[in-house]
């Protein structure tokens, strides 16, 4: 999370859209349980209810929100027990870190982990809780300082997703840099940069679709041939050689495995 910048989620017109599209995936189910949350926020009752405003206006009511603030209340009986019944589950924007240091080896991660891979089950996030989906996650670095060694920090996130790196306002912030250096540093993974009121549905944890009405920038760091990361001191620029990008719009794909880039488009948002 950048300093000073404080994501108060006013939902709009498109995002609205987007959690249409999530509702969507929960088998399309208006009484669908979706549980919110809020742990990231700074703020998470008014996060909160903004989300229980959003999703009942496009009729989805049975919404509750856990304002889990840290490790003890994540082993709070009730919280795990919602965990295991609901149909989805939205990670709210705020600060990443607090969602890894708070989940981190907690028995909610284990069941949203083992829930996601074995069943129909829908896990949203937005802002913060789209950037700690992966297991490589940027924790701080601003857009300014995003190209020199050691501006940006990388941490474990909640894995939920391998080999991907997520970083969120994207075009807004300008935080391509950040991302460019992250992936540098480790290019085995995808980065997958959101722009605002846009996002990727991600299915058998391969196929990226995007959604919403922005972009979303795909840089591919496999087939790098020079980088100078590894040999700079902290606060020297960095220099990489064939570092891909994709600009993707709705309705465009990504497959991981196969790093490639499909232009159909879709009928859905």
């Amino acid at each position: 999370m950048e300093p000073n910048i404080q994501q108060r989620n006013n939902l709009n017109y498109f995002e609205l859209q987007i959690l249409s599209r999530i509702v969507d995936e929960c088998k399309g189910q208006k009484d669908a349980h979706i549980e919110v949350i809020t742990s990231a926020s700074s703020i998470p009752e008014e996060v909160g209810e903004n989300y229980l405003t959003a999703f009942g206006k496009i009729g989805c009511t049975n919404v509750q929100n856990m304002h889990i603030r840290n490790r003890a209340d994540a082993q709070n009986p009730e919280f795990i027990e919602r965990i295991k019944k609901c149909d989805g589950v939205m990670l709210s924007g705020g600060n990443q870190l607090r969602l890894s240091t708070i989940f981190g080896g907690t028995e909610i991660l284990r069941i949203l982990q083992n829930r996601l891979n074995n069943e129909e089950f829908v896990l949203a996030g937005t802002s913060a809780g789209a950037m700690a989906m992966s297991n490589t996650m940027i924790y701080q670095g601003s857009s300014a300082g995003a190209l020199i060694k050691g501006e940006v920090k990388i941490t474990t996130g909640l894995a939920f997703m391998k080999d991907v790196i997520i970083d969120s306002h994207f075009d807004k912030r300008g935080r391509f840099g950040r991302l460019a250096q992250a992936v540098a540093s480790n290019p085995s993974c995808i980065g997958i940069g959101l722009g605002e009121d846009t996002g990727v549905v991600v299915t058998d944890n391969n196929h990226l679709e995007a959604i919403g009405s922005g972009l979303v920038i795909i840089v591919d760091g496999y087939g790098i041939r020079h980088s100078n990361i590894a040999d700079l001191n902290d606060g020297s620029p960095i220099s990489i050689e064939n570092l891909v990008v994709h600009v993707m719009t709705k309705g465009n794909t990504f497959d991981l495995r196969e790093r490639k880039f499909t232009a159909e488009e879709k009928v859905n948002i």
